[in-house]
This record gives C-alpha cells, structure tokens and sequence, in this order.
C-alpha cells in the first residue's frame, strides 16, 4: 500500500514539474517577444525591409525618408545629416566595444578613400551614451585612421530614432534622403560597392 501510495506522489510531482516547466518556457518566449516589440520605436521605420545586397531588382523601394539629426563630429563642430544631400549616404550605427564593428572599420575605410570623390559618404554615428566615452572614440578613430565623418549620439536620441537594437547597424541613403535599406552585421568591401552600384545603376535606369 504504501509502495503504491509513493508511487502515485512521485507521479503527481513528475506531471508537477513537466507542467511547470512547460509554463515557464512559455512565458519565456512570450516576454522575450514582448520585450523585441517594446524596444521597437513607433517610427517611420516600422515599414522598412530589409533585402538582399545585390541586384538593383532587389534593393528596396524607398517607403520613408531618414530622420534629420544633428550632432557634434570629433572636433566639436556641428554636423546635420542634410548637410551630406545629393551624395549615397552609409549611415553607420557603431560602437568601439562591438567585435563586428572594429572587424569591418577597415574596409569601410579603404571604401571610402576609394569613393569619397565620387559623391558617396559613410556618415559613422558612435552611441556614445553606451560606448566608453569620448576618449575610446578619438583612441579608436586614431588606431584606425579613419577620416570619414564621426559624429558623437551622447545621449542616445539619434539610435532612438532610427530604432538601433544590433550593431553594427547602418541605412542605405539616396541622394535625395530616402532610405533604400537596411543591414544589421558587419559589411566588407565587396557587399558595399555592390550596394552603390546598384543604387547608382537603378538612378541611370530612373535617368536621373
């Protein structure tokens, strides 16, 4: 009898836990899920795709323009993000902490020696309110020699605004301001000129 009555226990407790771990591992998916949905700013990039990196036939079609934004750049200065209109922009969320951010600096460096002059700019926004501070940044600009434009988010509003959750994170700009696309992790030199070339052959398609 009490053989059986143990029995009957130990099975009450194993269907016990199997539901409780069950529930948990459920309620886990579901904050998880809901915390994604909470980060997310109510922006206009709600609608944004992303796509492929190659094919013009494949770059998505505009459906906003890029918030306006001003920030200071390493020497103080204050810099819009109108001010680099009529040129392809790589608006470039990064960190000096972040592994695929230092890992793609130099190709986005030789990129842009190699492009600057033909009407493309990368536009590097360091969240400075998450990296570890300002001195990292001029550190890390030195070590690299970075000479395309770096402008300090101190207080996080610009990464709020375009709703950065992974870096490196960076938009596709037209010269008109319009967001082609946009690509989470690192990029090499190849995935970038095969960007602007797309961009550039879907202008000539266009005959702008």
């Amino acid at each position: 009898m009490l053989k059986k009555f143990i029995s009957v226990i130990f099975i009450l407790i194993l269907i016990f836990v199997i539901f409780f771990e069950e529930n948990t591992f459920n309620k886990t998916v579901q904050v998880n899920e809901q915390g994604v949905l909470n980060e997310t700013p109510k922006n206009s990039y709600d609608e944004m795709t992303e796509t492929s990196l190659t094919g013009s036939d494949k770059i998505a079609q505009t459906v906003t323009f890029a918030p306006e934004f001003t920030l200071t750049d390493m020497s103080g200065a204050n810099v819009n993000l109108s001010d680099f209109k009529d040129k392809i922009v790589i608006l470039n969320f990064w960190a000096t902490w972040c592994p695929p951010c230092r890992e793609e600096m130099p190709a986005m460096q030789k990129f842009y020696e190699q492009n600057k002059e033909n009407g493309i700019e990368i536009v590097a926004v360091n969240l400075t309110n998450i990296d570890n501070g300002v001195q990292a940044v001029e550190s890390f600009v030195q070590d690299y020699g970075l000479t395309f434009p770096i402008l300090l988010d101190k207080d996080g509003v610009v990464g709020n605004m375009y709703g950065i959750l992974t870096l490196p994170t960076r938009y596709i700009l037209d010269p008109e301001g319009g967001v082609i696309q946009k690509i989470v992790g690192p990029m090499n030199e190849q995935m970038m000129n095969e960007i602007v070339n797309s961009i550039q052959m879907d202008g000539k398609e266009h005959g702008e």
